[in-house]
Parts: structure tokens; C-alpha cells; sequence
């Protein structure tokens, strides 16, 4: 039997900057997903897609601007993080069962015409999404993101960091956040991004998504991101890349995106002086940027 585990509500009290509403989705038997959800539901969508190992509180910036603007943004939590349920389990994860997940949650919300904003594993996720369910978007902005394929070695930095996550004695989510990030956090939003974990118990997920990322080329995944890259060199809708110049493994990343993917030729693509975690730095001006793009698609 899956243990499943749910962080206290009492730990999301008082969080800075963080009003929104909870709206819980069941996406397998037992298993809940947190999302939220602002802006008039006839709106265009904007679907936010965190990452490794933030949450929907990576939005918070951004989420108000874009509702703001006439844009019905969604940010859901992915299992295992935020306010979202947990495995105990590192075993009950893998890349396919998160694309099972939030294709469930895409489509049981019955989710159409989505603009994606994709940043970090939301990438991984989303850029597959927008091959399997491509009806469903309408256009895709990627930021500080890839889906690797095996076929390059993956940088130092990022086999240092998967060694990280399964070695150290403790996996601090907040000062991970604090780290890839050129300013540093205040320790109110770094006690936020350690919200959702009360203890080492919760944090399997977090724990377990660097192992997730196919690094060679037979994984059955990277095998899947190959045939995803088939359909991305044929992707006519827009898409636009928001980087960042401060990512040491993401930096130059987009210039794939900008070469073999058609509908990012003559889009407004910028770099800016951000880390890893762009939202964070850069969220008010993301934002506008994706209003701006979206208005003059």
C-alpha cells in the first residue's frame, strides 16, 4: 500500500505575498493535487509549471499581473511538493507517473487554448505535454528549461547537484532556492519554500526528481524526449524563451529553442541578469513580458 501523506494547513498560514485561494483536483485514487486558480475562467489560460524543488509560491509575483491582465493564470503544485499530497516513498515517482498526473489534472479541468510558462522540471513536463496533447495549447514560453535526451553530457553543475539531493543529511528545499538565485532570499520566503516540507518524511519527492532526468541515452524517458524533439522541430504555434543569464546549467539552452523550434523564429525572446529560479528575481517583469507577447501574437 502507497503511504500518502498530506502537509498541515498550519504551515501555510501567514505566508508573505501568498493570498490565493486552495482548489484541490484528485488525480489518481487517494492522491490530490493543489492548483490555483485566478482570473475569470473565460479568459485565455495561462498554465504556470514550477519545478525542482519549488512550488506554486515560485508564482506568486506573477500570477496577480497576468490576472490582472485578462489572463486566467493556473498554478498547480506537482505531487510531492507544495501543498499538493506526498509520497513517503521515493519508488512511488517517476517521470512518467508526473506526466500522467498533470495530464489528468489538464484534463479533468478540461483545460483548452493553454498558454504554458515552463521553468526548470515544469519543462520537462510541459514540453512533452504540448507534443501529447497539442490541441489543447495554443502557445509555449520556456525559461531556464530542456528535455534532455542522453545524447549531451549533462554539466558538472548538475551531477553535483543530483548528488546533492541524495547525500546530503539535510535536503534544506529553502537554502536550495536561496542558492539559485543571484540576490539573496529573505528568510521569510526562504521559510515559505520550506513550508511544504515539516520534515525529511515529506521531502521524497524533492528528494528523487534529479534522479528522474534521463542522463543516458537508453532510458525509456530520454527515448520518449527524442520523439518529443520530432514533434518540437515541427512546432509552428508561438513560443517564446525568458532566460536566464545566471543559470549555470540552463545558460544557452535557449539558443536550441530559438534554432530548431520554427514558431520561436522573430519572437521577443530576452535574456536577463537572474539565476536558476527567474520567477523569483524577475517575476514582475516575466510577467509583463508574457502580457506583452500574448497581446501582440
Amino acid at each position: 500500500m502507497k503511504e500518502i501523506i498530506r502537509t498541515p494547513e498550519s504551515r501555510f498560514e501567514n505566508l508573505s505575498n501568498y493570498p490565493f485561494e486552495s482548489h484541490y483536483l484528485q488525480v489518481e485514487k487517494g492522491l490530490r493535487m493543489h492548483y490555483v486558480d485566478e482570473g475569470d475562467k473565460e479568459d485565455q489560460i495561462v498554465l504556470l509549471l514550477h519545478g525542482e524543488p519549488s512550488w506554486s509560491y515560485l508564482y506568486r509575483k506573477m500570477i496577480p499581473i497576468l490576472s490582472q491582465n485578462g489572463y486566467r493564470a493556473i498554478a498547480p503544485d506537482l505531487i510531492g511538493f507544495g501543498k499538493s499530497d506526498k509520497f513517503v516513498s521515493t519508488d512511488d515517482y517517476s517521470y512518467a507517473n508526473h506526466l500522467e498526473w498533470v495530464t489528468r489534472f489538464i484534463e479533468e479541468l478540461d483545460l483548452n487554448n493553454i498558454v504554458l510558462f515552463c521553468q526548470d522540471w515544469g519543462g520537462l513536463l510541459g514540453l512533452r505535454l504540448i507534443t501529447t496533447l497539442a490541441d489543447r495549447f495554443a502557445a509555449v514560453i520556456a525559461s531556464n528549461t530542456f528535455i534532455p535526451t542522453g545524447e549531451v553530457p549533462m554539466p558538472d553543475s548538475f551531477m553535483k547537484w543530483r548528488a546533492y539531493s541524495q547525500h546530503s543529511e539535510s535536503f534544506d528545499i529553502g537554502k536550495v532556492l536561496d542558492m539559485g538565485t543571484v540576490e539573496d532570499l529573505s528568510e521569510e520566503v526562504i521559510a515559505a519554500y520550506n513550508a511544504p516540507f515539516p520534515s525529511e518524511k515529506y521531502k521524497a519527492g524533492a528528494r528523487i526528481f534529479p534522479m528522474l532526468v534521463p542522463v543516458e541515452m537508453d532510458d525509456p524517458e530520454a527515448v520518449n524526449n527524442r520523439k518529443a524533439w520530432n514533434e518540437l522541430i515541427k512546432w509552428e504555434k508561438p513560443c517564446l524563451t525568458l532566460w536566464s543569464e545566471g543559470d549555470p546549467i540552463m545558460k544557452g539552452a535557449d539558443k536550441v529553442f530559438q534554432k530548431y523550434v520554427p514558431g520561436a523564429q522573430n519572437q521577443p525572446h530576452a535574456n536577463f541578469n537572474a539565476g536558476h529560479f527567474i520567477q523569483e528575481e524577475k517575476g514582475v517583469e516575466i510577467a509583463q513580458r508574457i502580457v506583452a507577447f500574448l497581446k501582440n501574437r
